[in-house]
């Protein structure tokens, strides 16, 4: 898969170095171009793996994706608040669903955006159902959990690096040298409801084996404050990337709004 995609095929080729490029100034040719070799391997790995989660056993999905710090949940669940746990586009963040079979809260809703064709949308619905899952989209998000009981028995899954839709473009930030769009559903619930914020870093191990460590996100002061969460989060983030670039999802078009920033932040 990799040679055909790499060398014949060359999906959004164009587009992976120019933003490897852009977000690392400082590393030479050589070195975008070996990330970009990687991360198409780790790409096909990807796209393989979110087929076996059709299949995944309980049982294997527990050996192949390694929960660490799972404390945070019962933290989480002690002080009676639901969580918004926030991921990138780390391979393998399909693999994340699995965690509702080893956390205490019994509810998890991995929120989604819901895609234009009629067959993957019903896939990708199969897939994040697994494990007793109950998918959510982005639109119905805000007025599930303002009517859902704050109590600490829910987990609400945000990929939250995705590209706000052009005419939702309000706010941005630096992110890896860029002026970069943010998605802010999460940041603003920060400011109206007293939830529990959790990173999560993905980590390949090796090939079809992943850890995940967490992170609680604590406000500054007694609470957040409008565009705190959306900063950590992404600062988070490049930290992630920059350990291990090659697994973020490169192939992304994350720039391509941001000439429509209106209110952007260093």
């Amino acid at each position: 898969m990799f040679f055909i995609n790499y060398y014949i095929v060359g999906y959004r080729k164009k587009e992976v170095l120019e933003n490897l490029k852009n977000s690392f100034p400082e590393k030479s040719g050589k070195e975008i171009k070996d990330i970009s070799k990687k991360y198409f391997s780790n790409f096909c790995d990807y796209i393989v793996e979110m087929l076996k989660g059709f299949t995944v056993s309980e049982t294997e999905s527990r050996v192949r994706m390694q929960h660490l710090n799972q404390d945070l949940f019962h933290e989480a669940k002690a002080e009676g608040k639901n969580i918004i746990l926030l991921s990138g586009h780390i391979f393998n963040w399909e693999w994340l669903n699995a965690l509702t079979t080893t956390v205490p809260q019994t509810k998890t809703f991995p929120v989604y955006r819901k895609m234009s064709n009629t067959f993957w949308e019903k896939k990708i619905r199969m897939i994040r159902t697994r494990f007793n899952n109950s998918p959510l989209e982005a639109s119905e998000v805000i007025k599930h959990i303002f009517r859902n009981p704050n109590d600490g028995n829910s987990i609400y899954l945000f990929v939250a690096d995705q590209t706000p839709n052009v005419h939702s473009v309000n706010y941005g930030l630096k992110f890896l040298n860029q002026r970069t769009p943010a998605f802010l559903g999460y940041d603003k619930l920060s400011t109206r409801i007293d939830m529990a914020f959790i990173y999560c870093e993905m980590k390949k191990v090796k090939r079809g084996f992943y850890q995940v460590n967490y992170y609680r996100i604590y406000p500054d002061g007694e609470k957040f404050v409008e565009y705190e969460v959306v900063k950590k989060f992404h600062l988070l983030l490049e930290n992630t990337i920059k350990k291990r670039p090659d697994n973020w999802l490169w192939s992304h078009r994350r720039w391509k709004y941001k000439d429509s920033i209106k209110n952007y932040e260093e």
